[in-house]
């Protein structure tokens, strides 16, 4: 078939509207299970410092003569810990013009703007506290740094033989990465037994996609079971029934840690915010609006000896 003469076609046409959709697509993930889960408190100077305590060992020669006079005993101190609070931030700018241009998908760009930096804004935070990264004081010249979740683990580790824990569970050191392998059940008994002999009960095993899968594949796991009524084939496990407990399983999409597998006792850790995460108008110098987001805020480990962790693993 042929197009009769002198048709006019879109293809001729100059002033047809365009067809753009008003609704904005977006896939990137922006939940945050650690800074989502773990208590939040107040900071209230750029060093936040806390304090654990220790109790001596059990002892099976506590036995004393009757009548006789006590003897006091030495008594264990707390130890006072601390982590440097860090500064983040995002920014917007947004000039007059395409202030006033009718915008598809969102009535305001500027608004539109500070709403993708703040959802950015809370990926960063989730990934530098899950990061290897040991805390900084900072002067003129550097910015504070925090001391990641990962400086602070030492007590219950699992790892390759060639990798090492931070020197000491005090944020001022980070991990040495190992040669990595695969994710075992059996590594990750080693560190729940380590855990709850240290006093710990964890609650949570966060990892990534990859080893979540795996886990989905360890003893009692490990055969789908299909339900022909229901249409559907299950294979994963979000619950982990150990000896000392029932842990969740938590995927995390924004922890840049892939390689480990976190057990963790989450109410032993917390955010402390010296600022809370606010947005400021910035100073116009020209024919655009500007605004940041900033938020500072530190990591407080509340007894490193309550959680732990399977490290050195395989992605894919």
């Amino acid at each position: 078939m042929a197009v009769p003469t002198n048709t006019y076609l879109t293809y001729n046409a100059r002033g047809n509207r365009e067809d753009l959709s008003d609704v904005i697509y977006r896939v990137d993930p922006t939940d945050t299970p650690f800074c989502s889960s773990v208590a939040k408190v107040k900071a209230t100077a750029t060093l936040h410092e806390w304090q654990t305590q220790a109790l001596r060992a059990a002892s099976t020669n506590n036995a004393v003569l009757e009548g006789d006079d006590a003897t006091i005993n030495a008594r264990t101190a707390t130890v006072r810990l601390s982590n440097v609070c860090q500064i983040s931030d995002e920014t917007a700018s947004v000039t007059g013009t395409q202030q006033a241009v009718d915008s598809a998908g969102r009535d305001n760009e500027m608004n539109y703007q500070i709403l993708l930096a703040g959802l950015e804004l809370k990926r960063d935070m989730e990934a530098i506290v899950l990061t290897n990264q040991a805390k900084n004081a900072g002067d003129a010249s550097t910015a504070r740094n925090l001391a990641s979740v990962l400086s602070w683990i030492k007590a219950n580790s699992d790892m390759a033989s060639d990798g090492d824990d931070p020197a000491a569970a005090d944020g001022t050191g980070t991990r040495t990465d190992g040669t990595q392998r695969a994710f075992t059940e059996e590594q990750l008994k080693t560190v729940l037994n380590a855990t709850w002999n240290s006093g710990g009960d964890p609650d949570t095993i966060m990892l990534g996609g990859f080893n979540k899968q795996v886990m989905s594949g360890f003893v009692g796991r490990g055969t789908p079971t299909e339900d022909t009524k229901a249409k559907k084939i299950v294979a994963a496990v979000d619950v982990y029934e150990s000896d000392f407990g029932t842990l969740r399983i938590v995927p995390n999409r924004n922890n840049p840690r892939t390689r480990d597998a976190l057990v963790l006792q989450m109410d032993m850790w917390g955010i402390a915010t010296l600022r809370n995460m606010k947005t400021v108008e910035l100073a116009k110098t020209g024919d655009s609006r500007k605004k940041q987001i900033i938020c500072e805020y530190t990591v407080e480990a509340r007894n490193e000896k309550a959680s732990g962790g399977v490290f050195d693993l395989t992605t894919t």
